[in-house]
């Protein structure tokens, strides 16, 4: 007998509050790693109504303008209208920045890990970049809807929204779209049925169209209070680090629960993410599993991950242990090794602020490559 249930994950815009907030400290520690690569950022974001507050550790020979970077990343997002309690040249910017701890600098001097923790990358067959469908598909409709209100075509549309999709599985396979949820910040001067038709036609049908998948009999929810016009910043408070779900799988697999904007390469809870990712995806890319999590762990200022684990929940072609030794023969998991072979000190980060860290084809994604298919599968 076939087991069916639903999975939902959720998205957001690039003007949602905690975004806005990873932008600004992604865009700081781009500025500062295109001047100094060696540079070390530790950097958080606060916005609220007519304000962004800027902390953190950094180290670096560079000099940046914060206060720029943070109303660059404003404007660009689209909040310019003072109206909004939110704007780019009207808001303050308050920075608090401190030197890296120098107990810390001891360990990552030496090539050791910035932290201590536990981090987890996933890779699965259900699209053709190898993600989980309800987060696929959530990016792809707040990235269309971003589209859409940059391109002028809905004119109504204020930067902050949110996506959320649900997915009909059987036997633990995508078979039907359940339910597509977008909520949109709007002009004072538009219907709920204008906004509701507009999103459907212009947003909705054209991202459901990419995915092989029963669209049948779905739900569409558009604004299902009916009203949104005060939104981002001022209506609701941003920070950084707070869309972690978001960044990585839509609540597929595990999540080791550090967050990643902010931080540069040699703190693992974002480098070796990208890396756990990395040795997930090419797994799976390379026929050795349908489905694989991978975990790494780490010790402040120790080389070595202090434990590596593959786990294909029952689908790889070889066993969990024999996979896992092979990771560790193959890819160099020192922060280091990830470093240098994802080519990760660059400044490259904020477009990785929005819509999502993984499942992306851009070239600066370079954990996305399937580049060690052919040498992991020589191994079996």
């Amino acid at each position: 007998m076939s087991e069916k249930h639903l999975f939902t994950s959720e998205s957001v815009t690039e003007g949602h509050p905690d975004k806005v907030a990873d932008q600004i400290s992604d865009s700081i520690v781009d500025a500062i790693l295109n001047e100094d690569p060696g540079g070390r950022v530790a950097c958080e974001t606060l916005v609220t109504t007519g304000m962004a507050f800027i902390a953190g550790e950094i180290h670096t020979n560079a000099y940046v303008d914060i206060p720029t970077i943070a109303r660059n990343v404003v404007h660009e997002i689209g909040y310019d209208d003072p109206a909004l309690g939110f704007a780019a040249q009207t808001s303050a910017v308050i920075t608090s920045i401190d030197e890296q701890s120098g107990d810390i600098a001891m360990g990552v001097d030496t090539g050791g890990a910035g932290d201590q923790g536990m981090m987890f990358g996933f890779a699965c067959r259900q699209t053709d970049v190898l993600m989980p469908m309800p987060i696929h598909m959530a990016h792809k409709l707040v990235r269309k809807m971003s589209e859409i209100r940059k391109g002028n075509i809905l004119d109504y549309l204020k930067p902050d929204g949110k996506s959320q999709v649900t997915i009909e599985y059987i036997d633990n396979q995508p078979q039907r779209i359940d339910t597509v949820l977008l909520s949109t910040q709007h002009s004072e001067d538009v219907s709920i049925e204008e906004i509701r038709e507009g999103l459907t036609e212009n947003v909705i049908k054209p991202v459901l169209s990419e995915f092989d998948v029963d669209k049948s009999d779905y739900r569409i929810l558009v604004n299902p209070t009916g009203r949104f016009v005060k939104g981002g910043p001022s209506a609701d408070t941003g920070l950084t680090g707070r869309k972690i779900i978001v960044d990585t799988y839509g609540g597929f697999g595990s999540h080791g629960g550090g967050a990643f904007s902010g931080k540069d390469p040699t703190k693992v809870d974002r480098s070796a993410s990208y890396a756990a990712r990395h040795v997930a995806k090419n797994i799976v890319g390379a026929g050795l599993a349908e489905s694989c999590e991978v975990q790494l762990a780490y010790a402040i200022g120790v080389v070595e991950p202090v434990s590596v684990m593959v786990d294909t929940f029952g689908t790889g072609t070889q066993t969990d242990e024999k996979l896992t030794a092979v990771v560790r023969e193959v890819f160099d998991l020192t922060p280091k090794g990830i470093i240098e072979r994802l080519d990760l000190r660059r400044g490259i980060y904020k477009q990785t602020a929005a819509f999502g860290h993984f499942g992306r084809e851009e070239a600066d994604f370079t954990w996305e490559k399937l580049d060690f298919v052919d040498l992991l599968k020589s191994k079996f």
